[in-house]
């Protein structure tokens, strides 16, 4: 059975949730799952920005036909390869053969190594001097190469002011029914998520998600539509600020991190101690992680939050424990 989003006018989300992976990636823990987050157009030409994974690809075609109905597909838009984003691709073509993809030189020989059908029959290739007419909508393009593809290009709707984001300003956890950022709260549900999902996926790139800022801020945008997680339709700046404020590996808080490797306890008592002293010393935003049971991309989470880090390993073979490597690392 479908389940769709209203967006605004023309727009709908026809994305799905998978509640039951354990690790995004193969990597990272979502206890609370993951969205994919696809979008149509209903306009006078018909669009899809992205597909989906190949998990909840059933949810997302039941969605795609309940609202084309008797409509052919027009044009599927692709941000970038990535299989969580296009791994149903191939059978969308299957199913609406006249669909013609609009993409961008680099996302065709991926295409090509992912896939069998004809790309190049269908391809509509576009760089940051096109635009699509759906009617209603004019859709034109920012390329965002590394964030975290090498190809992505994000995609702007200038009629509605809505940027399809692609990775960017996305976040770990599944889509709770409401759709929207400001229906939640975003800074106790999803904010621990956003960072974890930005400092593990795209954080390295800092310099390229500050070039993309950079022409994000020359265009109007009132709506970001991310692949993962929650649509932003205000308080823009929140999410844009944080991703402006990681991209330049500055911290947010005036904090202490301390992450630990113990086989017998020493080292844990010691970090333990050196708490209490830093606490009687005025400092109280501490936190303090046992790498041993901490999964590696929390630390690194809140290494991109906390302003000051602390790391304290016991040896191991004469090296540094394996597991506080692994972190390091």
């Amino acid at each position: 059975m479908e389940n769709v989003v209203k967006i605004n006018n023309d727009l709908y989300w026809v994305g799905g949730n998978d509640r039951r992976i354990s690790l995004f990636e193969s990597v990272f823990p979502v206890s609370r799952g993951v969205s994919y987050n696809s979008y149509l157009y209903l306009d006078e030409k018909t669009a899809i920005i992205d597909t989906v994974d190949i998990a909840v690809g059933g949810q997302f075609f039941e969605n795609v036909k309940f609202l084309l109905k008797d409509r052919k597909l027009d044009y599927l838009f692709i941000t970038h390869m990535e299989p969580d984003h296009c791994a149903t691709m191939e059978e969308l073509v299957l199913r609406y053969p006249e669909v013609k993809i609009v993409c961008n030189k680099k996302q065709i020989a991926m295409v090509k190594q992912f896939f069998d059908f004809d790309i190049d029959s269908r391809a509509i290739i576009v760089d940051e001097d096109s635009s699509v007419d759906l009617g209603n909508h004019n859709l034109s393009f920012v390329m965002a190469p590394m964030i975290h593809w090498p190809e992505v290009m994000t995609i702007y709707d200038s009629v509605e002011k809505v940027l399809f984001s692609a990775d960017a300003f996305g976040s770990f956890g599944a889509v709770n029914g409401s759709l929207f950022a400001d229906e939640v709260n975003y800074d106790k549900d999803y904010m621990d998520d956003a960072r974890r999902y930005y400092s593990n996926i795209v954080g390295k790139y800092g310099a390229q998600v500050q070039i993309l800022l950079k022409k994000v801020a020359k265009i109007d945008v009132t709506m970001i539509c991310p692949l993962h997680g929650l649509v932003w339709r205000r308080d823009l700046n929140k999410i844009i600020e944080k991703y402006d404020t990681w991209s330049k590996f500055q911290p947010e808080e005036n904090a202490v991190m301390i992450a630990y490797a113990s086989v017998y306890g020493h080292t844990q008592n010691a970090a333990e101690i050196l708490a209490s002293k830093l606490s009687e010393a005025g400092i109280k935003n501490i936190a303090m992680y046992d790498v041993s049971v901490t999964h590696p991309s929390v630390i690194v989470s809140e290494s991109f939050r906390c302003s000051h880090l602390i790391f304290a390993s016991t040896t191991y073979n004469g090296g540094i424990f394996c597991n506080m490597e692994t972190v390091l690392h």
